[in-house]
């Protein structure tokens, strides 16, 4: 009875706190652009899917890696060392990377500034990773839930009062450093053992062994915005600002087709053990269709609804972007399909192969995204987005099927 009550407060929380925090960028986007207007909606939207980025850099192996964990010689000490390092690195890069942009110095603190928002986020999910192997996610999703509401509340607070964004950040930033101090770890308190000594060989072994979770994880992220970056090489801020506000939706097809894959992961898993390859196909060709449905049904929304629905909530005019909005959703269902691939690959631990595909995508996109956003413009950067997907969706469905037929023929 304990076991299932704790179960319920776990999931309650967890999808509480991972959906608030999912969805405060939407919230962000759309107060910068209603407050501050289209061009400084169109530098923070480029600071923040920069800052996810980096994000990565600093959650590095993330906490699947260290909660799954089970020979202990790694201890918690060690992983929180090796997250500091990691989040000092992501600093670094973004410093680096604000200097070779030549970048004003506003736009350059703004960028700064979410990076660093995103640093804290992922210095906390190393404590979210011990809460968790302690079977208390739900202190975990609480900690998410605070953080979000607040800072939500916070950035829209201050930004209505003083209409500057970099202000707005700084509120949201200490208001995290209060939950993580206050909060967070009175929560890992009695969890680890402080005293013991940080082993270097483990440090190091986390960034050696969570190499390619890392690889792969930061260039899936950087398909996803590499247009931006072309859009910031060759257009305005206020084209940045649309083309940000016409993927946005991608961003919760990706959220909802998570929520869809999910429950599945276990039967893809107890499959796989029984070599059941008939079973394994129709479980993936089922989950496909779901995907399929809800991409039809979201691209036909977004056709005849979904610009004169985003134009009132953001408060600019988007009527003639109908076309562009139905290709990102189409784009993102591609990009879901090949997620429910690439966890079929996962379970039966084929990561390099995956790490090929992600490096020949992120070539494409970079040369395609540059090239079409240069002579099309925003139309462009759309087409490079859809162009990529596709290819990535190809890429998943060949290999995964000649894989997954070599290894039930040679078994």
């Amino acid at each position: 009875m304990e076991k299932e009550k704790n179960f319920k407060s776990n999931f309650i929380w967890n999808i509480l706190g991972t959906g608030l925090n999912a969805f405060t960028s939407l919230f962000f986007l759309i107060a910068v652009t209603r407050i501050n207007g289209i061009n400084e909606a169109g530098i923070f939207t480029l600071a923040y899917s920069t800052a996810c980025i980096l994000y990565v850099v600093g959650t590095y192996a993330g906490r699947i890696f260290q909660v799954t964990e089970a020979s202990k010689e790694i201890t918690d000490k060690d992983f929180i060392f090796n997250r500091l390092l990691s989040c000092l690195l992501m600093m670094v890069i973004t410093v680096v990377f604000v200097l070779l942009k030549r970048y004003n110095l506003y736009k350059s603190s703004i960028f700064i500034l979410l990076s660093f928002y995103r640093c804290l986020e992922a210095f906390s999910d190393v404590l979210y990773g011990i809460l968790q192997k302690n079977d208390l996610l739900n202190k975990v999703g609480k900690s998410y839930f605070i953080k979000a509401l607040l800072s939500i509340i916070a950035f829209i607070l201050i930004d209505i009062a003083t209409h500057n964004i970099i202000i707005s950040c700084i509120g949201m930033i200490l208001l995290w450093i209060i939950v993580i101090t206050v909060y967070d770890f009175k929560n890992i308190i009695g969890l680890v053992d402080f005293k013991e000594n940080i082993n270097m060989k483990n440090v190091l072994k986390i960034f050696k062994n969570g190499f390619f979770v890392f690889i792969i994880t930061f260039l899936g992220l950087y398909i996803m915005n590499a247009p931006k970056y072309a859009i910031d090489n060759y257009l305005t801020e206020d084209i940045q600002a649309i083309f940000g506000i016409i993927v946005m939706p991608a961003t919760i097809m990706s959220l909802a087709g998570q929520l869809l894959i999910h429950p599945f992961l276990n039967n893809i898993v107890k499959l796989n053990t029984e070599k059941d390859i008939k079973g394994l196909n129709a479980l993936i060709l089922k989950i496909i269709l779901y995907i399929s449905i809800f991409g039809i049904i979201a691209s036909m929304l977004a056709y005849f609804l979904g610009t004169p629905v985003l134009s009132f909530v953001y408060g600019i005019d988007l009527n003639g972007y109908q076309l562009q909005l139905a290709e990102v959703i189409i784009a993102s269902t591609l990009y879901n399909i090949g997620v429910i691939y690439s966890s079929v690959l996962t379970t039966i631990r084929h990561t390099f192969v995956q790490f090929v595909i992600y490096a020949i995508v992120s070539i494409f996109v970079l040369i395609t995204s540059n090239i079409l956003t240069l002579k099309m413009g925003v139309n462009g950067a759309v087409l490079s987005y859809f162009l990529t997907m596709l290819l990535q969706f190809i890429s998943y469905l060949v290999v995964t099927n000649v894989i997954l037929n070599k290894e039930y023929i040679r078994k």
